[in-house]
């Protein structure tokens, strides 16, 4: 697979290397701590994180996944999760999880990347239907929404805050070509 390139980035899929990991789990205790709804509670230790991320990676290598990273001057700036094993009456789907951007590096297009790479990854893999879910308070909602994601549906009071109170889950769909 090649890597897609968009201005000052380069994003690829990742593999388990302690580098990476250490990138990864970093992410993910600052986008959790900055508030980020991605399914954990603040604060958030660094073992947990890497934990979480061992697994997701372990998943990627046995081909139930695709890790995407977003690199910027070599650093770890975004990542987003193309999800692949579903039970066989549902071949054609893949969902989107997990999407994080450092907050230094929001702004400038990296999450508008990785979704196009994990579309294009999608139909490499014969999906044609793609799902996610994010926070109705402060997701990312109209990212998805210019990225051609219908909304399906909210649940509110769905999920903890990192920071503590709730939050509904809106679940967005879109019919790739």
């Amino acid at each position: 697979m090649t890597a897609a390139t968009v201005p000052a980035a380069t994003i690829a899929p990742l593999a388990a290397t302690p580098e990476t990991l250490d990138a990864l789990a970093a992410l993910l205790v600052d986008v959790v701590a900055g508030g980020g709804s991605v399914g954990f509670m603040h604060p958030l230790p660094v073992a947990a994180a890497r934990a979480f991320w061992e697994r997701s990676l372990a998943a990627a290598a046995r081909g139930e996944r695709v890790v995407l990273g977003a690199y910027v001057d070599g650093a770890l700036a975004a990542t987003l999760t193309l999800l692949l094993d579903f039970p066989p009456n549902q071949p054609h789907r893949a969902e989107l999880g997990k999407m994080m951007t450092a907050p230094a590096h929001r702004g400038r297009g990296l999450a508008s990347a990785l979704i196009v790479e994990a579309e294009a990854l999608a139909r490499r893999h014969g999906r044609d239907h793609l799902m996610l879910d994010t926070a109705s308070d402060g997701g990312a909602s109209a990212l998805y929404e210019r990225h051609g994601f219908r909304l399906a549906g909210e649940v509110p009071g769905f999920a903890l805050k990192p920071h503590g109170g709730l939050t509904g889950t809106r679940y967005y769909y879109k019919r790739l070509d």
